[in-house]
């Protein structure tokens, strides 16, 4: 088996060819993404291995086809940026790693929530100038308030039982809620409109699609409270970014803390340090003292990296043995 392997960053490199040790791919490793302009340089290989931000549409498939390209490999969760139904039409086989390590992401997402709360980096940046003043640094306690998690797959979950630890109460809001789940850890499922409005901290889990896209939008930041708090380590466009650069100057929301944007592919995981930010949004989203963003970096710990190169070349090891399945995606 030949693999593409798209995007590739000194962190893939290393994990994969640990991992390939058990299966002896061939492996090309590319540092560029997948996209029009690339999905040519698939030519002769069997599998095309690719990450969040490459670009998977009709065209590129199309393009994989006639490269001879036969399986899709999604080394992460999310599949938003595949087109399925152009795949199915291919007869190209898409699959994914449904959970690579939902405690990387659960533990990020409260990270994020602490920074922010309690002015971490603003702290951190302070005492590195011997700036010992902590004037304007004033957070609050966790504990007692309602933490709202939106998505209760595994990562939401999981989300749940730490803010639950800080002595938080948990509602949710899920189209299939699991009321096992629920019963168990003494959470309450309620309204879509009613998570907006009773939490203090809205955590978004939920996967991308047509119904999900800019859930968090300007109606829906109007009915949070003034300082109610967002943490996005789900996917970008879950929040209409511009609606919240508007509920951010107006003061409807009181902060956000996100590792994921929506227009992310353009900058995240590339240093843009020298260069001029031609995203005005991004721009003004990183002026606001109350946002923290971090670059799509909640899975990267070495538990989340060793599950998604083994489960990635085991979806790889099953498709050439022609063996289920278990990780494909359908349209």
């Amino acid at each position: 088996m030949k693999i593409a392997f798209f995007d590739t960053h000194s962190y893939d490199k290393k994990s994969f060819l640990s991992a390939n040790e058990s299966f002896n791919y061939d492996i090309d490793f590319r540092d560029y993404k997948l996209n029009e302009n690339t999905a040519l340089t698939a030519k002769g290989f069997d599998v095309a291995c690719v990450f969040v931000n490459d670009l998977v549409n009709e065209t590129v498939i199309n393009t994989l086809s006639d490269c001879g390209v036969k399986l899709i490999a999604l080394r992460c969760a999310g599949f938003n940026n595949v087109d399925l139904k152009a795949a199915a039409a291919k007869g190209i086989k898409v699959v994914r790693v449904p959970a690579y390590s939902p405690y990387a992401v659960a533990e990020h997402g409260a990270a994020l929530l602490m920074s922010l709360t309690r002015h971490i980096p603003q702290a951190y940046l302070r005492t590195k100038t011997a700036n010992f003043n902590i004037e304007g640094l004033t957070g609050r306690d966790l504990h007692g308030l309602t933490g709202g998690i939106l998505g209760t797959g595994k990562i939401g979950q999981i989300m749940a039982d730490i803010l639950k630890g800080f002595g938080m109460n948990i509602i949710a809001y899920d189209p299939f809620p699991n009321q096992n789940w629920a019963k168990e850890k003494n959470a309450e499922y309620v309204s879509l409109d009613d998570i907006f409005r009773r939490s203090d901290v809205l955590s978004l889990h939920c996967p991308l699609t047509e119904q999900t896209k800019h859930i968090v939008n300007h109606d829906s930041m109007k009915m949070m409270k003034k300082d109610a708090v967002i943490i996005n380590t789900g996917r970008g466009a879950l929040i209409d970014s511009k609606a919240l650069v508007h509920a951010l100057k107006h003061g409807h929301i009181g902060g956000i803390g996100m590792d994921v944007y929506e227009e992310e592919s353009a900058y995240f995981f590339s240093d843009w340090s020298t260069d001029i930010m031609t995203d005005d949004v991004l721009a003004r989203l990183l002026t606001f003292p109350n946002v923290i963003i971090t670059s799509h970096q909640a899975f990267l710990t070495t538990n989340a990296l060793k599950n998604l190169a083994d489960t990635t070349l085991q979806n790889i090891q099953a498709f050439k043995s022609g063996q289920e399945l278990v990780n494909e995606v359908s349209s």
